[in-house]
């Protein structure tokens, strides 16, 4: 959402995954983001909630020039994410505060996909939310298409991977990047909330780590 900066000499576990789990990693990423206030600022741990809002938003790293201690007050938990991609996976959505341009694109997309009209933010994230989850886990959904025909940006785990879609292919996930896989995808289920790939297929073009591109051929 803006620029942050943290002393700490360790990795703080404010690193997202594309299922959703926050680990400590040194990989930072290119999106920060939210669900709340999840940690304790005196020690910069996370608490055992993993969110205390429905609203899970992806934002900017930098905006207006303002810093943040990074977990180092009492405020939202500053995450942090590969790319938007890993963002929409874990069951975030664009902040309408520090993205409004990308926040109205993507609600625009999201009603045109699912076929509703006039939805207020929190509306969406009720949706996203019953999607995201099933209980405090991570709900994986069946593939609604064959994989070369999901939308660019949205995602899929297959065994112990996750793989982001860019151009009908599957790229293998990592905190540092995408790579090349080889081999085809066997039993492979749906990550992103599928009303967020209904908004990824009605034209919401996801922002991908410049890793996505490489190697690839002009769309």
């Amino acid at each position: 959402m803006l620029r942050v900066s943290v002393a700490a000499v360790h990795p703080l576990q404010n690193r997202v995954t594309p299922l959703g789990d926050i680990v400590a990693v040194p990989a930072r990423g290119t999106f920060t983001g939210n669900r709340g206030i999840i940690h304790d600022p005196a020690t910069r741990t996370l608490l055992k909630r993993r969110w205390t809002t429905k609203a899970w938003i992806v934002c900017v790293c930098e905006f207006r020039g303002r810093r943040r201690d990074v977990m180092g007050t009492q405020s939202w938990t500053e995450l942090f994410f590969l790319d938007e991609a890993t963002a929409f996976a874990a069951g975030h959505r664009p902040c309408f505060y520090c993205r409004r341009a990308d926040a109205n694109a993507f609600r625009a997309a999201w009603e045109q996909g699912n076929g509703q009209r006039g939805l207020r933010a929190p509306e969406i994230d009720a949706v996203l939310h019953a999607e995201r989850l099933d209980g405090r886990v991570k709900r994986l959904h069946p593939l609604p298409l064959p994989i070369e025909e999901l939308p660019d940006g949205a995602m899929v785990q297959a065994g112990e991977e996750s793989f982001l879609i860019a151009r009908g292919r599957p790229l293998r996930w990592s905190f540092d990047g995408y790579r090349d896989v080889s081999a085809p995808l066997a039993d492979a289920k749906l990550i992103t909330p599928p009303s967020a790939v209904r908004a990824l297929a009605a034209g919401y073009r996801a922002v991908l780590h410049e890793s996505a591109n490489a190697g690839m051929p002009p769309p």
